[in-house]
Order: C-alpha cells, then structure tokens, then sequence
C-alpha cells in the first residue's frame, strides 16, 4: 500500500507584534514600528523583538540590540512589548485554526502546523483551506498571515516564508525537488554558520547540490547521524508528523526581560506568572505534570537549568509552585542578572487524566484553579491575579515563547 501523501499547511502571522500595535493604533500605519523598548535617545538596552515591514526597510530586525535599531531608523515609532495582550490575540489565531483540523501544532505564539489531510470532504481542498484561513484571520483578527502548504513540514515551513507578508505558496508532492533545488543551503533546518562552512568546503551552495551528494560524503562531513538529516532533507523527505498541543510531552513558557535583571524579587515574580499559564494549559488539555523544569540565562548568557520530580503529579500552581521555587534557587548560584527565566513541566506518562491523583486538598485547590481559569476565559488576562504578582515596577518582557 503506496503511504498516505499528506496535506501540511505551516501558518505565520506577518510581523506579529508590530501588526498587533498597528492594528491598536491605526495612526501607526505606514511607520516603521519597532517592539522592544523606549530606545531613550539611542542609549536603550534590550533587542528588538518585532519589526513591522517598514522597518525593515531600514535593515532593522529581530533580536538587534535596540540601540542599532535607533541608529538606523531615529524616527520609527518604539513600543515596548505587552506580552499580554499579544498572548490573547495568539489564543485567538490558535483557535481558527483549530476550526479545520484537530491536528494543529503550535511552533510559537504566532506560527503553527496543520494537518489537513483529513479535512477536504468538509472544507475543501488545501488551497481552499489556506485562503479560508487567511480570510478569517483577516477578517476577525484584522492582521495577515503567511501560508506555505505542501506535503511535509520542512517544505511547507520554508513556502511560507517565501512571499511574506500576506503571502500564500503552494507546493504539490511532485514539484518538492524543483522547489528546494534552488534554495540555499541555509535554508536547511540544523544548517548554520558551521555546517555552511563545511558544505561550501564540499562545493555546494544550494539544497539540490545537496542532495546530489554520495551519502558517504556527507557522512565524513558531519556523522551518521546529521549526515542522513540533512540528505533526507534535501530529498524533501521528512516523516515527522503533526503533533497537537495536547500530544506533547510537556508543556513550557518563558520570558526574556528587555533589561538584565539583578533584583531576584522580580525574577520570582516572573515565574509566578509563567507556572500561572503553565497550569492553566496542563487543565485546558486534562493532563497532569510529574517533572518540572527551571531554565535561567545570565547576564553573560550562561544558560543554567534544574530539574525534578513531582512528589505527586499535580496540574495546579500551589503544588508546582514550591517545586519552582526551589529550582530556581538552585539555579541561580551565580549572583549576576538574570535575562531569561523559563518553566517547563513534563507531562505524566502515560498521559494521566485529571482524578487519578486527586486528594481532598489537590481537588480543593483544582477547583479554585478551574473557577479562576473561568474568569480569566471571560474577561482575559490579569482579571485576576496573584498579590505576589504584582509588583512596584511592571516587569519588563521582550518575548514570550511557549515550548
């Protein structure tokens, strides 16, 4: 039986930060609009991290240090990040995808996988989808977005980048090879500045020389391993799957403060609100955590990262947070500012669902969870919250990833 050719769209929204302050403040439209901080005359730290398109006409981009933002561009508009809101226009986007398949898969905040192999009998075929889809967000989100649809991830993720913003490419299972032969090699996933270096010591430059290559070649190159990666690549061979949110085998957040943070009271803050969303996700899709992992990076960007078990899994911020706490203290042996704090809690396995574990206590503080989570749906972010969360000063976010 010949496999299933599959039917993957890979959707971005265009310059998804900088679209949302334009879309609150029409006036904006045409400027160049960079999201990162107040440059304060050009002295400002912290990084760029969204850049409208306008912007990036003056070579502005993301994770530039603000300051060369200023430089290039003295008279773009500069707004700081809110995270917040961005995080509700993202739970917005995820759920029109989710009106055409179940099997949508979030790379970020503002990009994803679908597969829709499944769906044509109820919306038509992929084209039709991608346009519909492109629509709706259009239509109820005012922004745009890019799409790339083919039959596997890796070809559908480079389409949609192609023809950005508000684009829409298309590549049929039989036009893979003349589409990537083209295609630099940066182009490759895995492929950086190294791995360029020793495919350019090989003599190729593009995805189609690549592919050509004798695996023994590449193998003396890179190893067993990577070496198969990349030839298999190159072939438009990628037999990953679409794997759903809650099909995960965990669930994180973090968050880059635009400004090295020495004061550990707003660190522990910042966790607070990030095991608060990664809860709230464990509940929305009925899953408990066993493991929960602390990342931090310094100021000199050492990356430092604790781990450990749950004495009892558990899907609630009462019981994860003490856990985090003391990850993050045993993280944190280095006494200098902090620039990234990150929680991921590993899902139970097998997947438990909710009641397994319960005692009196742990359904006691579920319920208090579930009420919250029920206003939160209702009347959005920060309708209620935690006194250890707020703080003198408004802690300040570049960007939010979820893992």
């Amino acid at each position: 039986m010949d496999p299933v050719v599959r039917t993957i769209l890979h959707v971005d929204l265009d310059a998804f930060f900088a679209a949302v302050e334009v879309r609150e403040d029409p006036d904006l439209r045409g400027k160049p609009v960079v999201v990162g901080a107040d440059p304060r005359g050009g002295r400002g730290r912290g990084v760029v991290a969204a850049a409208s398109y306008e912007a990036r006409e003056y070579g502005i981009r993301s994770a530039m240090p603000i300051s060369q933002a200023y430089r290039r561009c003295p008279d773009a508009v500069f707004r700081r990040p809110r995270m917040s809101l961005y995080a509700a226009v993202s739970r917005q986007f995820m759920a029109i995808l989710q009106r055409y398949t179940d099997l949508v898969e979030p790379l970020s905040i503002d990009e994803a996988f679908l597969d829709i192999t499944g769906s044509a009998a109820l919306f038509g075929d992929g084209e039709t989808i991608a346009r519909r889809i492109k629509e709706d967000v259009k239509r109820e989100q005012r922004l745009t977005a890019s799409i790339g649809l083919a039959p596997t991830k890796f070809v559908a993720k480079i389409a949609s980048d192609l023809r950005k913003p508000d684009g829409l490419v298309i590549v049929n299972p039989d036009g893979v090879a003349s589409f990537l032969a083209d295609l630099p090699i940066e182009r490759l996933w895995g492929a950086g500045r190294k791995a360029v270096a020793r495919f350019e010591r090989l003599g190729v430059r593009t995805i189609g020389e690549v592919a050509t290559l004798p695996i023994k070649r590449l193998e003396r190159q890179f190893g067993q391993s990577l070496a198969r990666h990349f030839h298999e690549l190159a072939r438009g061979i990628d037999p990953r799957e679409v794997v759903p949110d809650y099909e995960r085998k965990s669930i994180g957040r973090e968050t880059t403060f635009l400004e090295d943070v020495q004061d550990r009271r707003r660190v522990e803050q910042a966790l607070l609100t990030l095991v608060e969303d990664v809860t709230q996700r464990l509940r929305k899709h009925g899953v408990l955590a066993d493991t929960i992992t602390v990342k931090l990076r310094t100021a000199d960007f050492l990356t430092v990262t604790r781990q450990a078990r749950v004495s009892v899994p558990a899907d609630t911020t009462d019981t994860l947070l003490p856990v985090a706490h003391r990850l993050l203290a045993k993280a944190d042996f280095t006494g200098l500012p902090i620039r990234l704090v990150g929680v991921s809690a590993s899902i139970a396995s097998p997947v438990r669902q909710l009641g397994l574990f319960d005692t009196a206590m742990a359904e006691k503080q579920r319920r208090l969870a579930r009420a919250i989570d029920a206003v939160t749906e209702r009347f959005g972010d920060g309708a209620i919250r935690r006194a250890a969360a707020i703080s003198d000063r408004r802690p300040s976010q570049r960007r939010l990833r979820e893992s």
